[in-house]
């Protein structure tokens, strides 16, 4: 009765599931960097750290549905052309909105700006939906079965909450970070508009990999100069 059961599901353990298992999660945490950023700058925009906090939370809960339902699908979305279509317009929009938007005077951050976190939530879901377009795909191409994939993509959204936590702070702390994780922003959307077109034109994933680490490293350049208040570079003179 059991074995009827599993076979059911295509609950198929071998050997192999394990290091197939290892390979989704190195592939999500290394793929997911740039979605980490990118998470990180559009929680940034209701500029309050506890709202931030809950933003982040809410929205990848969100995502993470958004997620299951992406790999439950898989083989009937990548019969749309479309669907990559919408998530490289998604994503590129994003970039330019960044790029083009005016940086707050207390800091270097471009918008969007929120007011509420409601406004945010979607935000914050719908750009994680539009990566996971990409490592969905390559996900199932790693592996067939649904319980692997949906496995790796449970710790690839807890690794993300956490990379993306980390991006927070890490923003405020290093001046190019943000632009950084932007351009790679850009290449996921850029990969997914190229595999539209013509999937020979697609790069490599190997490539992909060395292009946003190098970017990243950029982004890890230069730390952000804090200025002393006035007030306290008089008292520290006086004092000496």
């Amino acid at each position: 009765m059991l074995d009827k059961i599993f076979d059911y599901l295509n609950f198929h353990f071998s050997v192999e599931a394990p290091i197939v298992l290892l390979i989704l999660v190195f592939l999500e945490a290394v793929l997911s960097a740039d979605n980490a950023i990118a998470l990180a700058a559009i929680a940034q925009g209701l500029e309050d750290k506890e709202l931030e906090r809950r933003a982040l939370n809410f929205g990848l809960i969100v995502a993470y549905v958004l997620r299951i339902t992406l790999i439950l699908t898989a083989t009937w979305v990548q019969n749309f052309w479309q669907f990559e279509l919408l998530g490289a317009a998604y994503l590129l929009w994003l970039v330019f909105q960044h790029f083009t938007s005016q940086e707050a005077d207390d800091d270097h951050h471009h918008g969007p700006r929120f007011s509420s976190l409601l406004q945010a939530i979607p935000v914050i879901a719908f750009t994680d939906l539009a990566f996971s377009l990409d490592s969905v795909t390559t996900a199932i191409a790693v592996s067939q079965e649904k319980w692997l994939v949906l496995t790796g993509a449970t710790i690839g959204i807890i690794t993300l909450r956490f990379m993306a936590g980390l991006f927070i702070r890490w923003l405020d702390e290093f001046e190019n970070l943000e632009d950084a994780g932007y351009i790679t922003v850009a290449l996921v959307g850029l990969r997914l508009l190229l595999r539209v077109v013509n999937d020979s034109f697609v790069p490599p994933e190997w490539l992909m990999i060395t292009a946003i680490a190098l970017i990243l490293a950029w982004g890890f350049s230069k730390r952000t100069l804090i200025e002393v208040p006035q007030e306290i570079t008089e008292k520290s003179e006086v004092t000496k």
